[in-house]
């Protein structure tokens, strides 16, 4: 396995622990010492009184199911289960652990209005695991924002810090993100979980409060930009679940935007390819594998790939995407050629294309896609939130670039248009200094 091969191997020694009752806490105290039992007694009414705190926080609320609202960012409606990825027709040839993958969350929404004065929810994690080198806000957390209809952007209200070691069996997590509102009717959203599913979402507001489907059209229902890649576009290892690219690009394009990435799996397969051609109502396809495969893929794989979506969808632009030069590769110098070469094999299936027909196909280089100096990931291979900022800025770069070409009628939003007024560096500075 490489080095840059992301994050399937994490998640498959994953293991979760739960106290599921009050027996096996017994268990455990019975094989203690009794330092181990003063211990493990001050842990459980720790526990208890963060639990019932919480229970406490969360009284007076009317919940409502989520699928009563507006869920967005899918590229199916016929999905088994609404917040899965991929329909069951396409779900049957993938591979197992690429077919559980699919049923993670990453980068589905749901958008509603309410004018309650606080605004809470509860979910039902289906794996509610962890791993070493991602925030468990981003694994498996839930962002609420805020549209700001002055300026016509998204804000982050708070995020849901799920709990590891839950006392509740089946991984039922739930969180008061804000309250002291004004009680006027505003629009909100709630982005999943990444690296993990949910069984079921309920939004909570108080008692009287009306709770409706939105009433701005945000996103616009122009069409969906659709992002195929690997562990990275999945979304590993965003601090929180609003960082993803996908995310940060449908907030800034008014546009909905498919995350179909999937963790060690974006391999090229071509019943995938046919997968996103089916998409309706897709206009535009990000297809970003390189680190997911080997050179001979990369080299057999990319033209037949592209080629499906070209012949099904020939209407629909097209961006290739590099496979990221790791920081190590400064100094590694097999791991440098490696991935070059990788790269080289996929951008000859581009220019074959390109050579047979130029129109609606483009070609996003690997420089500068993890900022300044490499200093974007995590752990050498997977993003921090510095590091999703300034792929999501060259992206955005090409989606434009491809959307121009087409009749599509996008609606940037003030904050992408104050990205590109800034170099990477001023907006740094503009952070450090607290502007």
């Amino acid at each position: 396995m490489h080095r840059q091969d992301t994050l399937f191997s994490y998640m498959s020694r994953a293991r979760v622990k739960i106290l599921h009752n009050s027996t096996q806490f017994y268990t455990i105290l019975n094989n203690s010492t009794p330092m181990k039992n003063s211990f493990t007694i001050s842990l459980l009414f720790l526990l208890l009184f963060v639990t019932t705190a919480n229970a406490d926080a969360l009284q007076g609320f009317r919940y409502e199911d989520a699928t009563k609202f507006q869920i967005i960012n899918k590229g199916w409606d016929n999905t088994t289960e609404p917040y899965t990825r991929l329909p069951q027709q396409f779900l049957d040839s993938c591979r197992e652990e690429q077919a559980w993958l699919y049923n993670h969350s990453a980068g589905i929404a749901v958008r509603f209005a309410t004018n309650s004065k606080r605004i809470a929810a509860q979910y039902n994690l289906k794996n509610n695991f962890h791993m070493q080198h991602m925030a468990m806000t981003g694994i498996k957390g839930t962002d609420l924002y805020y549209l700001n209809e002055q300026r016509s952007v998204w804000e982050h209200v708070n995020t849901a810090r799920p709990q590891e070691k839950n006392l509740i069996a089946d991984s039922i997590q739930s969180k008061l993100y804000v309250e002291n509102l004004d009680g006027e009717m505003h629009e909100y959203m709630i982005y999943l979980p990444l690296y993990d599913g949910i069984n079921w979402l309920q939004i909570g507001v108080d008692s009287t409060a009306e709770l409706t489907m939105p009433r701005v059209e945000n996103p616009r229902q122009m069409g969906k930009i659709v992002i195929y890649g690997t562990s990275i576009q999945q979304g590993g290892c965003a601090s929180r679940v609003g960082m993803v690219p996908s995310a940060i690009i449908q907030r800034e394009y008014n546009l909905e935007c498919v995350n179909l990435a999937t963790s060690g799996n974006a391999r090229m397969d071509f019943y995938i390819a046919e997968a996103l051609a089916s998409i309706e109502d897709a206009i535009c396809y990000v297809i970003d594998p390189v680190p997911n495969c080997t050179e001979d893929r990369c080299d057999t794989a990319t033209y037949d790939f592209i080629n499906i979506l070209r012949t099904l969808r020939p209407e629909v632009p097209i961006i290739m995407v590099e496979g990221i030069m790791y920081p190590y590769t400064r100094h590694d110098s097999y791991f440098a050629d490696y991935l070059l070469k990788k790269n080289a094999a996929f951008r000859r299936g581009y220019d074959l294309h390109k050579a047979e027909n130029p129109k609606g196909l483009y070609y996003m280089t690997h420089d500068g896609q993890i900022g300044p100096e490499m200093e974007g990931t995590v752990d050498g291979v997977h993003l921090t939130d510095y590091g999703f900022r300034a792929y999501a800025d060259l992206l955005e770069v090409k989606i434009k670039e491809a959307l121009d070409d087409t009749d599509v009628d996008y609606d940037l939003t003030p904050s992408y248009n104050i990205v590109r007024k800034k170099s990477f560096w001023e907006r740094l500075k503009d952070f450090v200094m607290g502007y």
